[in-house]
Formats: structure tokens, sequence, C-alpha cells
């Protein structure tokens, strides 16, 4: 196989093709993991530093008042800034007004960007005395929140304000950020690239387990397109993919039978051009010998020579005829151009009417017709001229086949809502392997054709089913051979 093959068959492989949306997909995922974990950890650290630092607030009021008389204390906040300065120098420390004005602050190097913070957090924070994890505004950046600690200022009972202190200054986030990549690093280079590399391994074996089948399936494809037509899938489980094998199987049976099918078909096809080829030669060339015959010794002929060739011609010319309209009728029934006119007829009177026709060359040929008919008053409906052909074709048949001195008998009967009809002769007894045979229009038997196109049986069975009813052939040394089929009766009888 080619390289550049190869690498499409590659490329174009279930395999790898799963393969490569795993790997995307953990990819995904993977990225996902990351930052819903530094979402998670920043949450963990700053909901640790706020619930650690939740009354640092009310403890720095121990040490120093804000307010005094009412009005901001502008030394007790340089103490406040000196304090936090020794302790935490990234601390921020803000007055507010009970409104949330901010009155004051003590913020190092910085700039304030806010005159006021929302004062619904700070509430929050107080009612659940810090214990809940709260986020209030960020007076230096507007629009973005940060953990904090926040207490009440009273002087004899007023509430004079707010003592509110970010935990998170800007130093805090700068590191935070620092840490937060490098924590990126340490978890996308080792942890998340272990996993990743873990997770795809196992994922493409499962996979080239699970994709075995199909793989069995390809194989035995290839090997039947190779023309191998006895290659299957060898079923082992009862699963989707077993049952994906077994209908491949069973389709495999379909189209081997199919081809053996028309083989025989083919088969028979070549032997009935042959045949019919035969056929038509043989009265075309004693026509043209007798013409011949009468052109060239036309003068040496006496009259009753030429009135027996003139005869031996026109018969020759009917049997052609002949030949040919069985032809065209077959193909047009077989091709269903032709439809059915039914009518309401009684089956006694047409099986009577053509008993009579026969009974002449019953006697001609010495051969004994006998008709029975039961209980056969009701009426039937279907194209009476097509029965008609059934029963004639039948009877010829019969003809053909019983030797001098033998029987015909045709019965009829009523049998529940049917009118079962046979036609039964004491000739030749047709094979059991033929039975389903003899009804094909490409079929010759065994036994020498007696005079006839062949195709009348063909015919026949056309016939009953653009009738929705099949003809059946039963026969044995005992009782001779038997054709039957059967009518349904006009509703309401």
């Amino acid at each position: 196989m080619p390289v550049q093959h190869q690498a499409h068959s590659l490329r174009q492989s279930l395999f790898w093709r799963i393969a490569i949306v795993l790997f995307i997909l953990f990819l995904l995922l993977g990225i996902s993991f990351i930052l819903i974990t530094s979402f998670a950890s920043k949450r963990y650290y700053e909901e640790t530093a706020q619930r650690l630092n939740a009354h640092v607030a009310e403890e720095m009021l121990l040490e120093v008042n804000p307010f005094v008389e009412g009005e901001v204390n502008d030394e007790a906040l340089g103490k406040i800034m000196h304090s936090m300065m020794a302790v935490n120098p990234s601390i921020e420390v803000y007055l507010l007004a009970p409104q949330g004005d901010i009155l004051s602050y003590v913020v190092l190097d910085k700039k304030v960007k806010l005159k006021s913070v929302d004062i619904g957090p700070v509430k929050n924070f107080l009612n659940s005395d810090g214990q809940t994890y709260t986020l209030g505004d960020d007076p230096r950046n507007p629009g973005r929140s940060t953990i904090f600690s926040a207490a009440e200022v009273r002087e004899e009972g007023n509430l004079l304000g707010y003592v509110y202190m970010i935990l998170a200054s800007e130093e805090y986030d700068n590191v935070m950020a620092s840490l937060w990549q490098s924590h990126i690093l340490r978890i996308g280079a080792w942890s998340f690239s272990l996993v990743l590399i873990a997770a795809l391994m196992i994922s493409l074996l499962v996979i080239w387990w699970l994709t075995r089948s199909l793989r069995r399936i390809q194989y035995m494809i290839r090997k039947f397109e190779e023309g191998d037509l006895s290659a299957r899938v060898e079923v082992r489980q009862d699963d989707e993919l077993g049952q994906l094998s077994y209908s491949i199987n069973n389709m495999a049976d379909t189209i081997v039978r199919n081809i053996d099918e028309l083989k025989q078909v083919d088969k028979l096809r070549k032997e009935l051009i042959a045949n019919v080829s035969h056929d038509l030669r043989t009265p075309l060339s004693v026509i043209q010998g007798y013409v011949e015959t009468l052109n060239i010794k036309k003068d040496s002929l006496s009259e009753e020579q030429k009135q027996k060739y003139m005869g031996i011609i026109l018969n020759s010319s009917n049997k052609l005829k002949r030949l040919v309209n069985d032809l065209f009728e077959l193909t047009k029934l077989e091709s269903r151009q032709i439809e059915p006119k039914p009518e309401t007829f009684a089956m006694q009177d047409l099986l009577h009417d053509i008993a009579m026709k026969y009974q002449f060359l019953a006697e001609e040929k010495s051969l004994k017709l006998e008709t029975k008919l039961k209980n056969t008053t009701a009426l039937v409906y279907a194209d009476l001229a097509m029965i008609e052909r059934v029963m004639q074709n039948l009877l010829d048949n019969a003809f053909k086949y019983t030797p001098p001195n033998g029987t015909i008998k045709i019965h009829a009967e009523q049998c529940e809502e049917e009118v079962c009809i046979m036609i039964n002769n004491s000739g030749s007894v047709i094979h059991e392997e033929e039975k389903e045979l003899i009804f094909n229009r490409y079929f010759m038997g065994k036994e020498p054709r007696v005079n006839g196109s062949g195709l009348g049986l063909a015919i026949v069975r056309n016939i009953l089913e653009i009738h929705h009813t099949s003809i059946k052939v039963k026969s044995d040394q005992d009782e001779g051979t038997t054709f039957f089929f059967s009518l349904p009766l006009v509703s309401g009888q």
C-alpha cells in the first residue's frame, strides 16, 4: 500500500479521530479544572483571611477612638496609621459615616477614588459577626469587590459611623497574582500533564478494545469485496456490534444467494433463448422447405399434393404464431402490463363449457375426460377470459403428457369461502425437485418436451398471481399428477 494512502487511512481512521476528539475534550476539561480550582483556591484564601481578621476593626476600637464629641479624631487616625504600618502595611483603614460616605482614611501612598462605599455588605458582615464570606467595595478600585473587616463606632449609644478595613490591598493582589500564576504553572506542567496523559492513554486502550469488533467487520468486508464470498464476521457478543455483525452476515448471505439466483436465471435465460430459437427455427424451416418445393415443382405436383403441402405450411404457421403470442403474453404478465378485468360468473358454467370443448379431443386421442362438479353453483369474482386461459393451458398440458387410454379429471368443489379446482392426469410423474421449477419460464424438464411452446404453466402461474392466488402441484405414481388452485367466492354468499 502506498505511503500516501496509508497516511490518509490513518487520518481517516475512526480510532485516531476519536483519539483527537478525546484529546481536545480532556484539554478543555483540564483548562476548566484549572480555572475552577484557581477560583475556588482564591475564594478559600480570601474567606480564610477574612475570618482570621474578622475582629481586627473591633479590636482596633479598643485602642483608639476615631471620634471625639462626634468629630473625626485626626490624632487617633494617626495612631491607627502607625499601628497598622507596624503590623501590616498593606491594610487600609477607612472611617465611614452611617450612610457609607468616606469621612477619612489611612492609606499608604494610595489614591482613593471613591467618596462612599455600599453600606449593605458592611451591615451583612456585622450581622453575621464576620462568619459569612462577604465582599465589599474597594475605594481604590471602583467596581471591584474585596474582603474587609468592619466595626460600628458608637458614642453614648449613638451610631457615629463605621471602621472599614480592607484586608486585601493592592500589594496583596500583586502577591496573589504572582502566586496564582506559579500555581497555574505547577498544576499545568505537572499534575495536569500527568493526569491528561494517563487519561488519554487509558481512553485509547479502551477505544482500541471496544473497536476491535469494527476492525474484524472491516477485515471481513474487505475480504468479501476482494471476492471471498464465504467470508463472515465472527460474532462473539450480543451487543450492538454483535447485532451489526449478524446484519452484515445476513446481508452477505443475501448477496451470495442473489448472485446464485442471477447465475441460475442467466443460465436458464440462455437455455430459453436456445429452446425458443429451436422452436422458431423448426416451423420456419418447414414453411421455407414446402414453399420452395411448391415454387420449384409447381407444374409437376398434383392438386392433392399442393393441398397437402399448403396444409403443412398453414399448420407450421399456426404453431409459430402460438409460440410468438405466448411469449408476448407471458412478457406482459410478468411485467404486470396486463390488468385483470374481474366480473361475477359461475365457475360451474365455465368448467362445463371447457369440458365440452375438450371432449372431442379426448375421444380423438383415446383419453377419458371426467368432470366432477360438487357444490359449485356459487359465484366467483375474477377475470373470466384469464381463468378460461388457465383451464385451457392446464388441460393442454394434461393432454400432452397423458398416454393413450389414460384419464384426465376436472374436479371442482366449494370449500369454505373459496371454490377449489383440480385438474388430474394419469401421465408421467413430475420429479420432486422439478415441482417448483416447472412454472418457471426458463425451465425445461428432464423428459423430452411434447409439441408446444413450453410456456403454458408459466402463463398459468402469472395469471393466478395477479388474482392473488397460486397454483400448486402434487404428483405420485399412484394418483398421477394434479394441479390445483382456488378462487374466492363473491362476498355475501
